[in-house]
Order: C-alpha cells, then structure tokens, then sequence
C-alpha cells in the first residue's frame, strides 16, 4: 500500500498511576563513516533499557545485500548465521537483539534486499501492479515500509527499533534511507531516527576529529534525513566542547549528542547509555516523559558477577574458522554468560582443526578445562575434529560437540571403538561402507539446498537419567537446528551397546538430537545449537552443566598438581 498506511494499532503503556494508549513508535538506527560501529550493541542497549522500563520493544535489521538470507553465506563474508525460533537463516545481529532482549525474534525480524525485490517480483508477476511500470519509487521504497511496519501493525509492541544495515553513503543502502524519510514524514512525533558515527583519534596529531562526523551527518540530510539522536563510536573521551561543536555543525540538540566510548565488555553499553540519558532523550522526543529509573536489578546482577569473578575457566574451542572473530559468535557469548554464572573469567583459546594432529594433539589442548568442537559444514578441517575427540574421549576432558561437532563424536566413537575404519558421514565421503551419519531417505531426492535444512525450533525428549536431562530440569526441552545430515538410526543399538548413548530425540521422527558417554565426565553431543537460545538473563542450561563439570576438573587437576 502506497502512501499514508493505516496506523498501527494503539499499544497500552503502563505507568505507576494508571494505563494510556499511544501509538506504536518507531526507532532508525543509521550507521556513518565506517561500518562495524555496533549498531546492533546500541540498538540492543535501548532495547534493553525501554524493556527494563516496562515498554514492550522488539527490533529488526534490514540488510542491504541482494541475498534472500545470509544462509549460504561463507562465514568469511557475514560472520555466523544465526537460527531464530521460526527457522528464518539470519543475520548475527539477531543474535545480540535475543541476547540483550530476552525476546525470540523470528524471520519478521531480518528483511534482505534480496526478500524485498523477490517480493517486489512475485507481485508484478501476479498483476497486483495493474500493469504499472514496477519502480525503486514507489513500490520498491512501499514493500520496505511495508516490512518496517509489519511488526508494528501486530499491536504487540510499544517500540520497533529498525536497524539498517550498511553505512550511509553506499548505494546498496540508498532505497531504505528513502523508505525511513517517508516513513519519518508520515508517522510525525512516532518516528526517531539515530545515527551511530565513527570519531577517530589520530595518533600523530594527538587529537580526535569531527569531520568525519560532520560530513556523514550532511550525507543523510542530503537524503532528506535530519537525525534527532548522534551516537559518537570513539576509543577516547569526546570531551563536552567537542560534543556541542558537533551538535552545532549537526543540527543536533547538544544533549542529544552522547558517546560510545569503548567497554570492556558489550553488555557494559546498556549502563553507559543510560548514563548519558539515552533512554530519556528518546522518550522525551517521542512525546513521552520518562518515569523513575528502568529496572536493571538482574542486568546488574550478572556484570557484579563478573567483576567479582577472579578466577579463570580454560575452555577450547575446535574448529575451522577460529581465526574469524564473528564466526562462532554465539557459541563464545554463551560460554562467556556460562563462565560468569559460575564465577569464572572465561578464557576461550581457539586452536584451528585444521591444523591439529596425532602428533601435536596433546600440546595444542593442554592445560585446558573443557573442549568445545565446533559446528560447520564440509570436509575441511574435520581430521582434526576427528583427533582432538579421540584425545578429550580417552583423556576424559570435559567435551561438548555441536551439531557437527556431535557428528564428529559419533563418527570417531564408530571409527575408534566400534572398529568402523572408515566410519564417515555421507556428507564428507558418499562411498563410505558404514554412513553412521547420513540424509534421510526423504531428503535424498531434494537438490535444493535449502530444502533439505531442518531449521529452526524442534521438540527433544531426553532420558531421564541423561547428563543432559540433569542439566535442563526437565525431559522435553525445544532447541533450534540448523543441519542437513542425521544420526543413522540403523547403528543405534551397536552405539549403545557399546557405551555411546543416544539420550536425546524427536518425538515425532525419533531422530538423534543428543549423544553422550555417562561412563566419562562429562563426553556430550547435541545435534540441535543450544548456543541459539543463551542469553544474557537466561543462560542455556547445557552450558552451564557443561561450565561447572569443566571448572571441577580444573580443581581436580590443581589438586593434584
């Protein structure tokens, strides 16, 4: 629908006196100058804050490249992939909105270029256009605004943050700056943009500059975009003078203008933007006046927790893309959330598989507490999965293996107990005689690669008196997948008999979710990423469970010292 689109739905905010209706508000978080700033850290930290003020508030990232999803994606190109509950491939930044937002976000959430012009298509292709040449202005700039405000006309939300993705001044990004200036001119005082900046530091010079500033701030007004809210990204104090002098050259209220200096740690941003008043500048300007101090008790909980925190946890993470920083960026936040829950400092040391061997095994995991293998796809790197499994299984080390790291555990158990030589997945070796991991018959004939994924949230029944059990409370739990070969049923009763116990599975396709060893101290695999449903305010269970038993080794190997 082009034009003035019927307004979302009234929300009810609740105050100490009583409750009012204000319309849903929606909140433009631009990045300027460089990208990588952290507009998903700030757009997070709000979040936080309206939340622990009582607002309802989810958020969303548009992302401007012409992918549908970022599922094929080399992690090279876009760091992890993260999984939301509804089984949407997404970009990583979902994951610090669940993290920081203790909300499930689900495909609503994350919009490509690519779903926009895909959908763009199908209705010219259906003649929903009418015959109309189908152009960037209107319709391609209409289907943005369209997404943007989905979430908002559902009336479950008081706030929609919208994150878009890029840096102000590409061109990949000019139709959904377009769509956020029509958008702020038809929802008047129910629309707030910020925009996150870079303020350098040279060292020569001994000074930091505001040019770069001012110059990504004229680029948005060259598009029509005044913003209300300037987030300055710097590594040093922007002292108060430098702060007025942008707010002149920008047109930006000098309270308006707050830094983002850089912390010791993301979930620190929250406190530092309430420091400046972030939470209040953004109720005032949308009309609303802010009421007592949001309700931060358990988000203080957890970083008294890990100030207090002296003592350090080992814990090494196997896998072949170690190098990137984003690559397993929720797997080293929840062990990170884990570590602080147990009083430990974590000390992730990541040791690439691809350069592990028989000879060096033994020297590269040394000294550490627990071992995680990572998940992944294909053939490169797996060896050395298969070596550093072998030596955790026969040295007793705290192991956790993740999707293909659960894989992994089970193609070494069939290789190096059950005698299965060449014991492999079908994924890595098609003629292997003994495929303990393989597709399901009904996926064998799909050659969509998409099509054969199990994606998303499934249902998981764990036996009673598993390690895993113990550790989630409970026997039915639901954790998200992203996988395409399974556990071959087939060799269940031989993995069993032989120690390796299947302790986890679907109940509808009782497929394999969970495998450990009980005789070990703690030896589990999960088919399932329980890393996709860790958060700051509720930590996934597993990785706890795992953290603890990682922590008692650690003593007992100080004992015996």
């Amino acid at each position: 629908m082009s034009g003035r689109e019927r307004p979302a739905r009234h929300a009810k905010f609740l105050t100490s006196n009583n409750f009012f209706s204000v319309e849903t508000k929606y909140i433009f978080v631009t990045g300027g100058v460089v990208s990588s700033l952290g507009k998903g850290i700030i757009s997070s930290s709000l979040a936080r804050l309206l939340l622990s003020r009582g607002y309802k508030v989810t958020i969303q990232k548009f992302d401007p490249y012409i992918n549908i999803d970022p599922g094929t994606l080399n992690p090279y190109e876009h760091g992890e992939c993260y999984v939301t509950v509804d089984g949407h491939e997404a970009d990583l930044d979902l994951g610090h909105y669940e993290r920081f937002t203790n909300t499930q976000t689900t495909r609503a959430n994350n919009v490509t270029t690519g779903r926009i012009y895909q959908s763009v298509i199908d209705k010219e292709r259906r003649g929903d256009y009418l015959g109309k040449t189908v152009q960037i202005i209107p319709h391609i700039t209409d289907e943005i605004k369209r997404n943007v405000k989905l979430l908002g006309n559902t009336g479950k939300f008081d706030f929609v943050i919208t994150e878009i993705g890029g840096t102000v001044g590409d061109i990949e990004s000019t139709p959904y700056l377009e769509a956020v200036r029509q958008l702020r001119w038809e929802l008047g005082k129910n629309a707030l943009c910020v925009h996150l900046t870079y303020v350098p530091y040279l060292k020569a010079a001994k000074e930091l500059k505001t040019k770069p500033t001012q110059h990504s701030v004229k680029m948005l007004q060259q598009v029509g975009i005044q913003p209300d809210v300037l987030v300055l990204r710097t590594e040093k104090d922007v002292p108060p003078g430098m702060r007025r002098k942008v707010a002149q050259f920008c047109n930006v209220e000098p309270e308006a203008v707050i830094q983002s200096i850089d912390a010791s740690t993301i979930y620190q941003v929250p406190l530092m933007m309430h420091d400046q008043q972030l939470d209040q500048i953004v109720l005032r300007k949308m009309g609303l006046q802010p009421e007592g101090e949001p309700d931060l008790g358990a988000w203080n909980t957890f970083l008294q927790k890990l100030t207090d925190a002296k003592e350090e946890v080992r814990i090494g993470l196997v896998g072949k893309y170690v190098e990137l920083q984003d690559a397993y960026k929720s797997i080293n936040e929840s062990l990170f959330q884990a570590a602080v829950y147990c009083d430990r400092r974590l000390k992730l040391e990541s040791i690439h598989s691809e350069k592990i061997t028989p000879g060096n095994v033994a020297e590269k995991l040394k000294g550490l507490d627990g071992v995680v293998v990572a998940p992944g796809f294909g053939q490169r790197g797996i060896e050395g999965k298969f070596t550093a499994l072998k030596w955790c299984r026969e040295n007793d080390i705290p192991t956790f293996g993740i999707c293909l790291g659960m894989q992994c555990m089970v193609i070494e158990f069939a290789r190096n107990v059950l005698g299965f030589e060449d014991a492999n997945s079908t994924e890595m070796d098609t003629k292997t005689t003994h495929n303990v991991i393989d597709l399901m018959e009904e996926q064998k004939s799909i050659s969509n690669l998409g099509g054969t994924m199990r994606l998303g949230a499934y249902k998981c029944v764990l036996k009673p008196e598993s390690k895993a059990a113990k550790a989630y409370g409970t026997t039915e739990i639901s954790e998200r997948h992203r996988h395409r070969f399974e556990f071959n049923e087939d060799y269940r009763d031989r993995f069993e008999e032989a120690g390796m116990k299947c302790v986890g599975e679907n109940p509808e396709t009782h497929l394999v979710e969970v495998v450990e060893l009980p005789e070990k101290r703690w030896y589990v695999g999960t088919q399932y990423h329980p890393e996709y449903q860790s958060t700051v305010l509720n930590p996934n269970p597993l990785f706890l469970d795992f953290m603890r038993a990682a922590i008692k080794y650690g003593e007992e190997r100080e004992q015996k010292a």
